[in-house]
């Protein structure tokens, strides 16, 4: 098969190089969304990978290399896409890739479980005349859920090479690249009936040789993939592109529908055709315990208990026994009696200079405080968090919940899909304001945008809260969960009147309750434990040194003094706290450990835990997520947001203090 260069320009946003040529050949993975494609993907390259934003979008693509029988090849994992009639940027950026070089080969990815929706891509990757095989993973769900597959039937109907796989536990994966270098273009045809293929003939005509065939053009152009014409400009004369657009008028004139929906329509009967005679068993929806738990999930009554147990038993795992036996663990033993004493001993007789003493195990030492913090207090919270929310992705819940929520979302101006981005926001703020590319308006990502800075903790963040909940009565901890989500509520329902825009339909596939693989949960958990090792123990670093620096040139006691009407009088809170707030501006985590360290210590009441936690949460967003916001929403957004929310938290925090002190409430 003809070979010949790809290169995508972007901005590298991982460590990892690519060193092969950009002559190498050029294998696509394309699939609808969770498929198990980046599982596969990591499978194949192994470490040799960079991350990178698509040339002129926000949209992340991961490149690799693999090595076959001696030879380098390079291989592109795009964004999940259900067509090549672009609906998201996501989608766009997929089916740029396909048309922006010469494309070796396609390996597609596809849910076994869920043949119509793979086949129905199929079906147009198909038409672009590359090379490509087709890869059902997830094999052993499809066969427990009753699908039955008629492989050889399948494989003679599409004139491509079929794989199975179980990407989780590896199975199958080593017999794709061996599959993916034997396959050539095919001759498989839809007949979308005499007019369109008529128009097909016409347009044909008209476009460039390319490496795609010039009838997936075509066709893309009649289902009015408008987006396609900045691609075509450059290579088209005006006349070129004016008799297309009158083709296409005409043709529409011969329907009382859209002709997306008529190409549609023969697409999806084309694919139930095929379905009927590859798919010896009726599809189930489920098996046993998963079909009923899964449906116990979704349900309007049952599914809120079982949502409430969630909480709970990441109150238990993160509150209780990462945030209690852990943290004192580290916190007392390790450092208290191992790391710190030793330090002092090492500095003390090694450097003779006291600033540098201070600025190593003092106060505001680097060891004694930012490694301490970091390591002690913050890591055991979060290692534990990052393995519950694993668990919690892979076992097909997140979907449920975004089910559940989507009547509540909706009297917001979102719908359900809005949950995903939130709840993943309890991982990472910063990435959860990157997924908020999945919503379909700009007004749903707004305010999505919105309510993550304002309200969902990040998972350090959140740990370190639920610590500090778990020393208070139970009718504390409901006040904090009522007032910040009251607050979420407020704000998105005010919000979705004040940003213009459209609402959007909600579609989502709910995947099968399943029993994660242990491996895979370890992987993440391990996985999003670096991310936290390189990312934010460095902030830890910083804030530590600005805190030292400040300490140092007085302005820590100036910046004390003119906060104190608002955080003593208003909030009702000690003066310390000032420090917590302020380094909070760098990371809100870092000023969340300030106030865990302050209760522990005894130098907060009840009372003013309550309000200081409330406060925390409803801060203003750390540095990365203001950074990101900028990058998605906008520099004039992020100011915005940014310049609501710092006075809105005050607000709230002091309100919830006047209103104890009235009531004389005392936790």
């Amino acid at each position: 098969m003809e070979l010949i260069r790809q290169k995508i320009e972007s901005r590298s946003l991982t460590s990892g190089k690519i060193t092969e040529p950009e002559t190498a050949p050029t294998i696509v993975l394309v699939g609808n969304p969770n498929v198990g494609k980046s599982v596969v993907f990591g499978y194949l390259t192994k470490k040799y990978v960079t991350v990178s934003n698509y040339p002129g979008t926000t949209v992340e693509i991961a490149l690799g290399k693999v090595q076959y029988k001696g030879k380098t090849y390079r291989l592109i994992d795009t964004p999940g896409t259900n067509s090549l009639l672009p609906n998201s940027e996501d989608e766009k950026v997929t089916r740029d890739i396909l048309l922006g070089g010469q494309v070796s080969a396609i390996i597609q990815i596809g849910d076994a479980k869920n043949l119509f929706r793979t086949l129905y891509l199929t079906i147009q990757l198909l038409e672009t005349r590359l090379p490509l095989i087709l890869n059902l993973n997830m094999m052993d769900e499809a066969r427990s859920n009753g699908v039955d597959i008629d492989l050889e039937t399948l494989e003679s109907i599409l004139q491509v090479s079929l794989n199975q796989s179980v990407a989780i536990r590896k199975q199958g994966l080593d017999t794709i690249l061996p599959k993916v270098m034997g396959s050539t273009p095919t001759d498989f045809f839809v007949n979308y009936g005499a007019l369109i293929e008529s128009a097909v003939q016409k347009i044909e005509s008209f476009l460039p040789a390319v490496h795609v065939s010039k009838r997936a053009l075509a066709l893309m152009l009649i289902s009015g993939d408008d987006t396609l014409l900045n691609w075509l400009r450059p290579r088209l004369s005006a006349d070129a592109l004016g008799e297309i657009g009158r083709i296409i008028t005409e043709l529409s004139q011969q329907y009382d529908e859209p002709l997306d929906v008529i190409v549609s329509r023969v697409r999806i009967r084309k694919v139930n055709e095929i379905l009927r005679r590859v798919l010896r068993r009726e599809i189930k929806h489920g098996n046993g315990v998963s079909q009923f738990l899964g449906d116990l999930a979704v349900h309007p009554v049952w599914g809120v208990p079982i949502l409430l147990v969630v909480l709970y038993v990441m109150y238990q795992v993160v509150g209780v026994f990462g945030a209690g036996t852990l943290v004192d663990f580290f916190e007392n033993v390790v450092f208290g009696e191992w790391i710190n004493p030793a330090a002092r001993y090492g500095v003390d007789r090694l450097i003779p200079v006291p600033l540098i003493r201070d600025f190593l195990v003092g106060e505001y030492g680097m060891i004694t405080m930012a490694l301490a913090y970091g390591f002690a207090i913050i890591l055991p919270i979060v290692a534990t968090f990052f393995f519950l929310f694993s668990i919690l992705e892979d076992s097909g819940y997140l979907p449920r919940l975004a089910a559940m929520m989507n009547r509540i979302f909706r009297v917001m101006g979102l719908n359900g899909k809005a949950i995903l981005p939130m709840v993943l926001g309890l991982g990472c703020d910063t990435m959860a304001t990157l997924t908020t590319r999945i919503l379909e308006t700009r007004k749903e990502r707004i305010i999505v945008t919105l309510l993550l800075a304002l309200g969902v903790p990040c998972s350090a963040q959140l740990g370190v809260i639920l610590a500090m909940i778990s020393v208070l009565p139970f009718t504390a901890a409901l006040i904090w969960i009522g007032v910040i989500l009251f607050v979420l509520f407020m704000v998105g329902y005010l919000s979705a009147r004040m940003v213009g825009g459209p609402k959007s339909d909600f579609i989502i596939e709910l995947p099968p309750i399943r029993i994660p693989e242990f491996s895979n949960i370890a992987y993440k958990t391990l996985a999003r434990i670096e991310w936290y090792l390189k990312e934010v123990i460095p902030l830890f670093i910083l804030g530590t040194a600005i805190l030292f620096v400040l300490d140092k040139l007085q302005i820590l006691s100036l910046i004390r003094v003119a906060a104190s009407p608002v955080v003593v009088k208003w909030l009702g809170l000690p003066v310390e706290t000032t420090d917590a707030f302020l380094i909070g501006f760098l990371r809100r985590d870092y000023g969340a450990a300030g106030l865990f360290q302050l209760s522990r210590d005894g130098l907060l009441s009840n009372n003013q835990v309550l309000v200081s936690i409330i406060t925390i949460t409803l801060f203003i967003p750390c540095i990365a997520n203001f950074l990101m916001i900028i990058k998605e929403r906008g520099l004039k957004i992020a100011l915005q947001m940014t310049a609501f929310i710092l006075p809105f938290a005050f607000l709230v925090g002091g309100l919830l203090n006047v209103t104890l002190n009235r009531l004389g409430v005392n936790f």
